[in-house]
């Protein structure tokens, strides 16, 4: 029997009739953390509680004197100060006239099972809110697109490759968890629809974003590849596009520069690319961006604070 006690990861107790530790396993010290049980031996084991465990561990010493079980869940502190999530069944140990002599009492730690049920829990709010924030984000694009034209074919054209940029940058997320994602795999993948790769100059070390700042500056890099085919530098043979960032202490630089394309002339209107990158890119990275209409070619610039980058 003392070898059972002492091989059983349950902190096994006996508790006289007024809640005093009588004795405790040898298991059960080791899990507690306690070193010398007679230091301890004798005290209320309410004591150990605190808060509503106090509450529960007084209502299960009454119970079982009760000649009644009891059990319930709460937090104490190991002998060394550590805390612990206890699960605790409380039950009265009868004399030979059948009534209660003593009290047993088994905790079994589960400090890991209630970390894990809050990381469930964290990750269920977590997806809870990453799914109210991409319905939000294709809302909008829904929105602007519908804006743009009246033609149905074109919309849905549009509408379906913008969900499509969308995608592949979720798709670069999930393989992280959603943590972060790299910077250049996300430019190389939002580009890679609208050209092949020797159009393109990408050059930048290597950074990471948040899944809001991935999202959005896909979704503003499928804009500028998508108007650089119809109207800029991948519109002809000739025309590069460069995008370059760097990170110079605290800030970092984004630049889009199209070159040996057609005479740019800048929009009569503001169209969604343009309302994408001044106001949804620059609040996500929380700088400032803008776009030029230079005559050899569109620049579009984007400053931030590097700790923005990250920042969910």
């Amino acid at each position: 029997m003392r070898s059972l006690l002492m091989a059983s990861d349950d902190c096994i107790k006996v508790l006289d009739l007024d809640g005093k530790l009588s004795f405790m396993s040898e298991g059960g010290q080791r899990v507690m953390e306690i070193s010398d049980f007679n230091a301890i031996k004798g005290c209320p084991w309410p004591n150990f509680w605190l808060g509503q465990g106090n509450a529960d561990a007084l209502h299960a010493v009454a119970e079982a004197r009760a000649g009644r079980s009891y059990r319930f869940q709460s937090v104490a502190n190991t002998g060394l100060g550590n805390p612990r999530h206890w699960d605790v069944q409380v039950a009265p140990i009868t004399g030979a006239d059948g009534k209660p002599e003593s009290i047993l009492s088994v905790s079994r730690d589960i400090t890991q099972l209630k970390e894990a049920e809050d990381r469930l829990r964290l990750l269920a709010l977590e997806l809870k809110h990453r799914m109210k924030n991409t319905i939000a984000m294709i809302q909008a694009i829904a929105n602007q697109t519908m804006k743009a034209g009246t033609d149905v074919g074109e919309i849905k054209t549009i509408f379906l490759a913008r969900l499509a940029t969308l995608s592949s940058a979720q798709d670069l997320l999930t393989q992280t968890e959603w943590a972060r994602a790299r910077l250049l795999d996300l430019v190389e993948s939002s580009l890679a629809p609208h050209g092949e790769r020797s159009r393109f100059a990408i050059e930048g070390p290597d950074v990471e974003l948040s899944s809001k700042c991935a999202l959005g500056l896909a979704l503003a890099l499928h804009e500028l590849a998508t108007n650089a085919n119809k109207y800029g530098a991948l519109k002809n043979d000739d025309g590069r596009v460069t995008v370059r960032w760097t990170v110079d202490g605290d800030t970092f630089h984004f630049v889009w520069t199209e070159t040996d394309g057609p005479p740019v002339l800048a929009p009569t209107r503001s169209g969604f690319g343009s309302r994408m990158i001044e106001k949804a890119l620059a609040g996500y990275f929380q700088g400032s961006a803008g776009i030029e209409y230079r005559p050899d070619g569109v620049v579009v610039t984007l400053k931030a604070p590097v700790d923005a980058l990250t920042t969910e």
